[in-house]
């Protein structure tokens, strides 16, 4: 990396949802950092935050929900990388002025995002035109060399989307995102739905975009075998805040928080002798009342006093790598829970 400043970086990160029985704190203080050409995970269980995390850092929240706190500092420009802009506090038009240029999506549940009465090359022209007007044919071009990038031919810009399959869908989706050669790409759970041959294909494309354009990927996805096959770094989220962040070697290699460990543990094995699958016991809290203290802690079986009662702090351990912990925290009364 020339510039060792992050392309992201989020701090406080807090999302909430209003309802007549009070707020839902699906995101509630989020810290990560996200470096130029680098393929950064973020995984946990289904409704820990991570679509809404990564639907905030985009703004596409909508009422009721709403930031409730944090920034977002984004540095897509490498001419100048002191120049920042904070994607929370843009207005709606300059939003629209950075969103596919400079920051790309490619939303869950992509395959059904497709115009079904716009020809594919229509819908990509669209694209191109807002932010890059030109000629006809450069337009073409491009287009043509986006669809080769992700494996499909130029002539299936002249399709509807309903003649293509959910793994053509995906792509198409894809190569949208790579149109104008952004600076960071969001992908929420691209893989979904789709079989084993067409995640493989939809993998390769995304390595793609870091390993051939030197964009930067955030990844989300529960699948935590995905992550081990395609991510550098990535941060375990539970109940609303990061549990563990750090390469993909040490959080698969060496799970230091109990939650990770557990979660690791809950993979089935394809080889190796038949044992007996771990679970992580309970269910997860509710958004609206997360558990007072550790919010892991109700069902953690390394869980001591000081859990129930104080908020642990992110500790930075030797190698980097951050956890959000009692039990790693010097400064602590296990048994007493004060400082």
């Amino acid at each position: 990396m020339t510039d060792a400043r992050p392309l992201l970086t989020i701090e406080d990160m807090r999302i909430h949802y209003d309802s007549v029985r009070g707020a839902y704190k699906v995101v509630d203080g989020v810290d990560i950092e996200v470096h130029r050409n680098e393929i950064f995970g973020l995984a946990g269980e289904s409704g820990c935050g991570k679509s809404t995390l990564v639907e905030g850092i985009l703004r596409l929240i909508e009422p009721p929900g709403h930031i409730r706190s944090g920034t977002a500092l984004f540095r897509p420009f490498p001419e100048d990388p002191e120049r920042s802009l904070d994607l929370v506090q843009l207005d709606y038009h300059e939003m629209r002025e950075i969103r596919w240029k400079h920051l790309s999506y490619i939303p869950q549940g992509s395959m059904n995002s497709l115009n079904p009465v716009m020809r594919i090359r229509d819908q990509m022209t669209d694209v191109v035109m807002h932010h890059e007007p030109g000629g006809q044919n450069e337009i073409i071009r491009n287009i043509a060399a986006a669809l080769e990038m992700v494996g499909l031919p130029e002539s299936l810009g002249t399709l509807y989307p309903h003649e293509l399959s959910g793994g053509m869908k995906q792509r198409v989706c894809i190569a949208m995102s790579m149109l104008l050669q952004p600076a960071l790409v969001v992908a929420d759970e691209p893989t979904t739905a789709l079989d084993v041959n067409v995640q493989r294909a939809v993998l390769e494309t995304i390595a793609h975009l870091r390993d051939q354009m030197g964009a930067a990927v955030v990844f989300v996805s529960h699948d935590l075998a995905v992550h081990a096959e395609l991510v550098d770094r990535m941060a375990i989220m539970y109940a609303g805040v990061v549990m563990e962040l750090g390469t993909v070697y040490e959080i698969f290699d060496n799970p230091q928080h109990p939650y990770t460990k557990r979660l690791i543990h809950s993979i089935p094995a394809l080889g190796g002798p038949r044992e007996r699958l771990e679970s992580i016991p309970g269910m997860a809290p509710s958004p609206l009342a997360w558990p007072e203290g550790c919010r892991f802690h109700p069902r953690c079986p390394d869980a001591v006093p000081a859990c129930g009662s104080t908020t642990p702090r992110t500790i930075e351990l030797d190698t980097g790598r951050k956890v959000t912990c009692h039990l790693f925290d010097p400064d602590i009364d296990l048994e007493q829970g004060s400082a």
